[in-house]
């Protein structure tokens, strides 16, 4: 008769309490704390140490920063010219160009000595001639010139630009007005001194066309005599691909300046002879 009241017993507990008889005995309690009391607590994990990352702080920009940042971006005097309008060179210019060159060696009485007479100047190209229009505009009677014209070792018409290259290119562009006159190449490239003594001491030449510093060294050998010139041409305007004009080259311009002392002056001022800026 036990034996079946134990069967009954048994069959009557939840699943939870048939597993542990003793339940109720010695220590008995919830059976759901007792399962959470008994199960393994998991070992703490150690975290990682992630590696930090760094961060460089740039330090503020001063005002010296920002001057030295804006004298590093000046604009280039290239980039300046390109983007302005070409304005055409005047008397004026060349006038303040040698106060401006001879104002520290000579005294002021010396300046008002180099200071040219305004009649001595022609017309100025407003940038709208080719040379051959100029020169007819500047020298209207220059057939009747030209024939007069007999002296060797001179010449009537004296152009003068900044390299051999721009010398050819101003002789190709005079076919309209030069006719029948002769053209000599006053320039160092590939010619010798001595040879163009030689070629303006046989024939007559009545236009010449070269750079300042053959120029000046033809004048100084005697070979080339200035007397008998009429006209005194600067290619005043043309631009290089630097955009410099021929008087913006410093050793070109104290070579223009030398022949300028080397007669020219005086004859401007005796009126015998007439600047052009083309």
């Amino acid at each position: 008769m036990a034996d079946d009241l134990g069967d009954e017993w048994w069959k009557t507990q939840p699943a939870g309490a048939a597993s542990s008889p003793a339940s109720d005995g010695e220590g008995g309690g919830d059976p759901a704390m007792m399962q959470q009391e008994r199960a393994p607590v998991p070992a703490l994990s150690k975290k990682t140490e992630q590696p930090k990352e760094c961060f460089l702080i740039q330090p503020k920009e001063t005002n010296e920063d920002a001057t030295k940042t804006r004298r590093r971006k000046k604009k280039k005097i290239t980039d300046v010219l390109a983007k302005s309008e070409p304005k055409p060179g005047t008397p004026e210019d060349l006038q303040k160009l040698m106060k401006d060159y001879y104002s520290s060696n000579r005294s002021v009485i010396e300046l008002e000595e180099l200071t040219l007479p305004d009649s001595c100047f022609l017309k100025a190209n407003d940038l709208t001639h080719s040379l051959s229009s100029y020169l007819k505009e500047i020298c209207p009677k220059w057939v009747k010139l030209r024939k007069n014209h007999c002296e060797k070792k001179s010449v009537l018409m004296l152009i003068i630009c900044g390299s051999a290259i721009r010398a050819l290119e101003l002789i190709r562009s005079l076919t309209a007005f030069r006719g029948d006159s002769k053209v000599v190449k006053l320039f160092a490239k590939h010619i010798k001194v001595q040879e163009q003594i030689k070629l303006l001491e046989k024939r007559v030449v009545h236009l010449g066309v070269g750079t300042p510093g053959r120029i000046k060294e033809l004048i100084k050998q005697g070979g080339l005599n200035l007397n008998p010139l009429k006209f005194l041409v600067f290619d005043w305007n043309w631009r290089d691909q630097k955009l410099r004009r021929m008087m913006d080259i410093p050793e070109i311009r104290k070579e223009v300046f030398e022949i300028l002392e080397m007669g020219v002056l005086s004859l401007c001022k005796s009126e015998s002879l007439k600047l052009g800026l083309f």
